[in-house]
């Protein structure tokens, strides 16, 4: 019997090695160098680095004859990993590359960079750009910026997809400048590592993201509820680094961590390097009901780029429950749902089973630059628990192949960010000290001298506050008066405050002096602010002729600038359209940038919806002013040679005149549309979170339809009264259109409309109001009607609320009324254009009910993150401040 026993724990025993037990991958391709090295280096995990000269590497180093040398330094910093690796260097002062033979499929390129001072070569004088093949890897990069005595050896992994017979890494210093590697490894990846089939954030379902034609970093590798694991500790074979979660951990809420052995781990179908078992075999969970109630999370907070798309998995394993519905749990990447009452072993069917979930999180945009994830109990769940095991976050190029990032602010060398070598480098090293002190004391000296010039300077206006430092705007040549080719205007008599006439095309509008639009706002007096948004202030003025006018003054601190400045000039004055702002003119006088508009005296449309105390607009004037945009909008999307997209149509950007007339504003972002041969604009991602597009937030391609979808939030502002991202309400209604689609496909969306419109709305028009928004919500494109069609709808649900209003619904007769007298205002104001291509006329025998057959599917949208999505609801010329995702 006894014997019997140990046989069977004998089997048991084995079986459980064998649910561990790493498969074994072997890359095809493992280049492995020690950049500056003569010889061999051996790590300590086993792998050997080869110098980089070596011809057995199939590397072939190019460069041009006497601008790379070697260098190598013998560290004294124990925070260092790797010292006997990157010990060695080499350096680049001009453009370099090395040329790897590999083989098709996808690689990781691990870069190691530690600076340390060599022969001339200081580290803060270094910054170059390195391109692996297409895609750019770094940008003006300077090393020291990431290096800190704690942690001073820089390390980078990409994961780059190879399909041509070479690999060629390209450094290129800037000029005066050098560029350097101390190691770097070229390893084939497993080809089922990353898959084409992640969900995007604010979607239902699994899609393409195109990863084939992808690069991506590593951003984050993470432990969750675990210790750290070293490259020899990973799965056999991909010598990857996790890092524990604890540093990256949001407020106090922790949790509880739990762990079991690393024999229990199953992975099922998955290979077992898609995460090491150390990884599964912990895990932070919320700490049981009796301490968890529905408002109790986890959330962490990783660092991230603006102006990307991140690839974000989950990784799952149920090691502490053993039974289906204990754990039941959401999941919420940047503020939105991405598992919904998620319960591991249901998925899994039973304990201990690895698991993981891909998710794309577009960053192009938003309060701060940190990418959230969070845990919580799902609402239904009996356990309020939830569970974490790790998670992995990857950067993907943007549309120009770019992978770098900023560098953070850089300073002098000091001992947290360069280790001096020891030996025969102290002669030097104390040279380098006494000229970092003599150039120190010199900018004292220079810096105070010119502080006292600037004091001691008399003011040409007492008033004239200091002009911000902006590049002159390229219409004129040069911001000089006397290189314009100006003369004084006749309109105003008044010295030094006159207007010129500038050599500037007259469509280019009027140019104002600094100085004549000072006088207009009394110097920009606080009291006449009308709002602020990214780009400056918008002040109300009036010009000599007695005319009112909207003055927005660029912000030298904003991220808008000089594009915006002149897109907006050359778009209006191409424009004129009743429902279009008119662009009276510019100023880029005393290095400013300054843009003069019609005074809409009615302000945002936003500001009569919510968050003022303005009067209510009637479901009439609503749907008045939504018709008036639709015009402007349909105007600029057929009616010129090449169509326009507006790109950031939201309620902020329709302002209204003293009659209520909508008018369309703000084309600082605007882009002339595809030509006839093409079907889309491929352009970086930007525009205001909760209007955008999500296929033009997938996929970088904008068409007229963008707007249309744009458009659509906006229809459902309207009828709600609530902004399009309000992150202090429950999780389902922060985004406005999920929100109100959920309600439209009920056929409830009576049930949201704002409440001071009760009784007021004719259901008819609410239906068709409802429909169309919806349509225009597709989330494919083609799905979405043009606005031509959007504009005949909504003047349809027009005539249908004006018929209640006379009792004159209802009918046959009634409604063959409406379409016999045309009565829906089919005719174009005397500044629009009079036969617009796109717009339907109706037909006497033509069917009440408009035979549209747009696909009903509709998108989630984008969630904002935490704060509101407008800085302020008063704006007039609302522009978020950062423009590469506004």
């Amino acid at each position: 019997m006894m014997q019997v026993l140990l046989l069977l724990a004998f089997l048991a025993i084995m079986s459980g090695v064998g649910t561990t037990q790493a498969q074994v991958f072997t890359p095809t391709d493992d280049i492995l160098l020690s950049c500056g090295s003569s010889a061999n280096v051996t790590v300590d995990d086993g792998r050997v680095f080869v110098p980089d000269n070596s011809s057995s590497s199939n590397t072939l180093l190019t460069a041009p004859q006497g601008t790379t040398v070697v260098g190598s330094t013998v560290q004294n910093n124990a925070n260092l990993d790797y010292p006997n690796l990157v010990s060695s260097a080499r350096f680049f002062t001009e453009k370099s590359s090395y040329t790897f033979k590999v083989s098709s499929g996808r690689h990781w390129v691990r870069l190691y960079f530690y600076p340390f001072p060599s022969g001339n070569f200081t580290p803060n004088a270094s910054f170059f750009s390195l391109s692996a093949n297409q895609f750019t890897l770094l940008n003006n990069f300077s090393c020291v910026a990431f290096s800190s005595f704690d942690k001073p050896l820089v390390f980078r992994e990409y994961l780059i997809n190879v399909t041509s017979p070479t690999l060629v890494l390209s450094f290129s210093p800037q000029p005066n400048s050098y560029a350097f590697i101390n190691a770097l490894e070229v390893v084939s990846m497993p080809s089922n590592l990353l898959t084409d089939d992640a969900t995007l954030v604010g979607q239902q379902a699994p899609q393409t993201l195109g990863l084939p034609g992808i690069a991506l970093q590593t951003m984050y590798r993470i432990n969750v509820g675990g210790a750290s694991v070293s490259p020899q500790n990973d799965s056999q074979g991909l010598y990857r680094s996790w890092e524990p979660d604890s540093n990256y951990i949001f407020a106090a809420a922790t949790g509880a961590v739990g762990s079991v052995q690393f024999s229990l781990i199953k992975y099922g179908n998955d290979p077992t390097y898609i995460a090491p078992p150390a990884v599964y075999a912990t895990a932070r969970t919320l700490g049981g009901s009796q301490t968890v109630t529905l408002s109790y999370n986890i959330s962490w907070v990783f660092p991230v780029d603006l102006g990307y798309t991140y690839f974000v998995r989950l990784h799952f394993c149920e090691i502490i429950d053993s039974a289906i519905n204990q754990r039941v749990f959401n999941v919420y990447i940047n503020n939105q749902t991405v598992l919904s009452n998620f319960d591991v072993i249901a998925v899994v069917g039973n304990p201990d089973v690895v698991l993981y979930e891909d998710f794309a999180a577009p960053m192009f945009t938003g309060p701060d630059a940190n990418l959230w994830v969070q845990m919580g109990p799902a609402p239904s769940a009996t356990v309020k628990d939830a569970i974490l095991n790790g998670l992995e976050v990857f950067k993907m190029n943007n549309s120009a192949g770019g992978l770098s990032g900023p560098n953070p602010s850089v300073t002098l060398s000091s001992p947290s960010t360069v280790v001096a070598p020891t030996g025969g480098g102290s002669k030097q090293n104390l040279g380098v000290i006494i000229g970092v002190v003599v150039g120190g004391v010199a900018a004292v000296v220079v810096l105070a001298a010119f502080i006292y010039y600037c004091c001691s300077r008399k003011p040409k206006l007492a008033k004239k506050p200091t002009p911000p430092m902006w590049l002159p705007l390229p219409l004129h040549g040069s911001s000089s008066d006397t290189s314009r080719g100006m003369t004084h205007s006749h309109k105003s008599g008044k010295s030094g405050a006159g207007s010129y006439v500038s050599s500037v095309p007259s469509n280019m509008g009027r140019f104002f002096t600094f100085a004549e639009l000072q006088e207009a706002t009394n110097n920009f007096d606080e009291s006449l602010l009308l709002g602020v948004g990214g780009f400056g202030k918008v002040y109300k003025g009036e010009i000599d002729d007695g005319s009112k006018v909207a003055v927005k003054r660029g912000n030298p601190q904003s991220e808008q600038g000089l594009a915006e400045f002149q897109t907006e000039i050359e778009m209006l004055s191409k424009l004129r359209h009743r429902h279009l702002v008119s662009l009276i003119g510019y100023c880029d006088d005393s290095k400013e940038m300054i843009l003069v508009y019609d005074y809409m005296s009615k302000g945002p449309l936003r500001s009569h919806l919510y968050g003022t105390k303005l009067p209510n607009l009637s479901w009439k004037q609503r749907l008045e002013i939504c018709i008036g945009a639709a015009r402007g909008l349909h105007y600029l999307h057929t009616g010129a040679a090449q169509s326009i997209i507006h790109r950031d149509v939201k309620t902020t950007n329709i302002l209204l005149d003293e009659n209520f007339v909508a008018k369309v504003a703000d084309f600082g972002l605007s882009k002339t549309g595809p030509s006839l041969e093409q079907t889309h604009v491929s352009t970086a991602v930007k525009g205001s979170f909760g209007y955008l597009d999500p296929e033009y937030f997938r996929r970088q391609q904008l068409t007229e339809k963008s707007d249309v979808y744009s458009f659509g939030v906006v229809l459902m502002e309207v009828l709600c009264a609530r902004p399009a991202i309000n992150p202090a309400l429950p999780r389902e209604q922060v985004n406005m259109a999920e929100w109100a689609l959920k309600w439209q496909k009920m056929g409830m969306l009576d049930q949201i409309k704002d409440t001071r419109l009760a009784g007021a709305c004719n259901p008819e028009s609410l239906r068709k109001f409802g429909d169309i928004a919806e349509k225009c919500l597709a989330e494919q494109g083609i799905d979405r009607p043009p606005m031509g069609d959007v504009l005949w709808n909504l003047e349809y649900a027009l005539q249908l609320q004006e018929s209640s209003s006379e009792n004159f619904a209802g009918t046959s007769e009634g409604t063959d009324a409406l379409l016999d007298n045309a009565s829906m205002d089919n005719t174009f104001s005397a500044n629009d254009s009079l036969s617009q291509p796109g717009y339907p006329q109706p037909r006497a025998n033509q069917s009440v009910e408009p035979s549209l057959t747009f696909s009903t599917e509709h998108s989630l949208g984008v969630s904002e993150g935490t704060g509101s999505e407008d800085a302020s609801a008063g704006d007039i010329f609302s522009q978020l401040v950062h423009p590469e995702g506004r």
